[in-house]
């Protein structure tokens, strides 16, 4: 006892570090020892525990086993034993309490965690008009049971593993045993095992980092989520999803670029209502990546409009030229966004007004833009907002950068290499050896048909084949 109290005092920190308690006790004549750490645990579960043990010491008769005397006493549901001081040191820092007994080998953990933390509410970035409310918080237990309440199956399995030498961050790898791809758990679990750092306090974008290895590439390579719905329907279908704790968002693996363009109000309404709406995000889309090229093309070549079209460009001229206003436009919507994020709530809406209205009108009115960039600039925002993928709408706007350079300097050739390039590079992009443009490139006629339209859910009785399934057929478990 006194060798581990020694290696606990030094391991810890005790009587250095405030956050660390312990509470030695007096029981049948053994010495017990309870470790804690203040934040983390339910003060409440300790007191009753205590009780139980002060009561076992006042009615209890002297035995020879004493350690399971002590375990019959625990009030708790999760008891259970170690040998190895470091591993409950671990479980320690995790929230749990260590009871160390004399002469005895082995340490009792008693799970009396609580996390601080917010309630499921909706997610600011996936709300819905019609559906469920609730979201993920950054507690990872109480992520899993979100998905659990809508996922009754015995075969739906939540792993852990601990990741960063000194964070030890929970992170826990869900599948569908007998839906998803075992090579493709299995690989997803080495890279996870591969993850040699510190810590990931920016949890699941370190993960993710460390997965996809996506370097310069500005397209996501995996679909983050907040909504427990969304999340039961992509394990349904056969996907790996990763909770890291802390993070009130998942990764699902793998995903392609039309995952991305998807959204959980889609399925909430008609299958026609459905497919316009995913119609109108999708040329929303279209508009973030090519109006402002296109319309830099025209001005730069007003030969290439047709007459029915000829009322397009600018009817006024400034000194700045046009692809400057563009460059200083899209460089001050960025900037908006930016102050709006870090804006207090009260004052976000009257920033957003002040800058469409007051900014924008007196910009026009001194001659650094004309209206037709603000127009058009604006269409682009839009666009970019009606993006359901945040981290695409992103990727969107540098690709749109990136044409608007071109154009200005190669104009037409410009325009169509850019536009052929970007092609060949989203083509090119495999994310653990899944073609990101699929089923696109290469062509699956019927899974493309389920991105064109909202089918009908009982039409779709086939899991995507991109996932490589178990069981590829929809059906009710047997």
């Amino acid at each position: 006892m006194v060798e581990n109290e020694k290696y606990l005092n030094e391991k810890l920190g005790i009587g250095v570090t405030f956050d660390i308690g312990v509470r030695k006790l007096s029981i049948l004549d053994k010495e017990l020892q309870i470790y804690f750490l203040n934040g983390l645990c339910d003060s409440g579960y300790i007191i009753e525990v205590l009780k139980e043990l002060m009561f076992l010491d006042a009615t209890e008769k002297k035995e020879v086993r004493i350690k399971e005397q002590i375990e019959n006493r625990l009030t708790h549901v999760q008891v259970e034993r170690v040998k190895k001081l470091d591993e409950a040191v671990d479980q320690l820092l995790a929230g749990l309490i260590i009871i160390l007994i004399e002469d005895e080998t082995e340490a009792i953990l008693v799970d009396v965690r609580s996390y601080p933390g917010r309630g499921p509410d909706e997610p600011d970035t996936e709300r819905v008009v019609r559906g469920a409310r609730d979201g993920f918080t950054e507690n990872l237990i109480q992520n899993t049971a979100l998905t659990r309440r809508r996922i009754r199956d015995e075969r739906l399995r939540h792993e852990i593993v601990q990741v960063g030498i000194r964070s030890k961050t929970d992170i826990c790898i869900a599948y569908i045993k007998d839906v998803a791809d075992p090579e493709f758990i299995e690989n997803v679990k080495k890279e996870l095992e591969g993850i040699n750092i510190d810590g990931i306090s920016m949890a699941d974008k370190v993960v993710e980092e460390f997965i996809v290895k996506q370097g310069l590439n500005p397209f996501p390579l995996v679909r983050y989520t907040e909504r427990p719905d969304v999340t039961a329907t992509h394990l349904l279908e056969g996907h790996v999803v990763i909770y890291v704790d802390t993070s009130p968002s998942v990764i699902i693996l793998p995903t392609t670029f039309f995952h991305h363009v998807q959204h959980a109000e889609e399925f909430r309404q008609a299958p026609l209502v459905g497919t316009f709406l995913r119609w109108v995000r999708f040329s929303g889309m279209i508009f973030a990546l090519l109006i402002l090229p296109l319309w830099l093309l025209m001005v730069m070549q007003p030969t290439l409009l047709p007459e029915a079209l000829d009322f397009i460009g600018p009817n006024e001229t400034t000194n700045v030229p046009v692809f400057a206003q563009i460059v200083i436009a899209e460089i001050g919507i960025e900037l908006l966004r930016m102050a709006a994020i870090h804006t207090p709530s009260p004052l976000a809406t009257a920033l957003g007004l002040v800058a469409a209205l007051l900014i924008g009108e007196i910009a026009i009115n001194v001659g650094l833009f004309i209206p037709e960039v603000i127009l058009y600039v604006a269409l682009g925002a839009i666009g970019t907002f009606a993006t359901p993928s945040y981290e695409l709408g992103i990727a969107l706007k540098l690709s749109r950068l990136v044409l608007l350079f071109a154009v200005f300097i190669f104009k037409v050739p410009g325009f169509m290499i850019g536009c052929t390039l970007l092609l060949l590079f989203m083509a090119s992009i495999r994310p653990m050896n899944t073609p990101y443009l699929w089923p696109f490139l290469p062509f699956y006629p019927k899974a493309f048909l389920d991105i064109i339209f909202r089918l009908s859910v009982p039409i779709k009785k086939k899991r995507p084949k991109i996932v490589n399934p178990q069981n590829p057929t929809k059906q009710s478990a047997n």
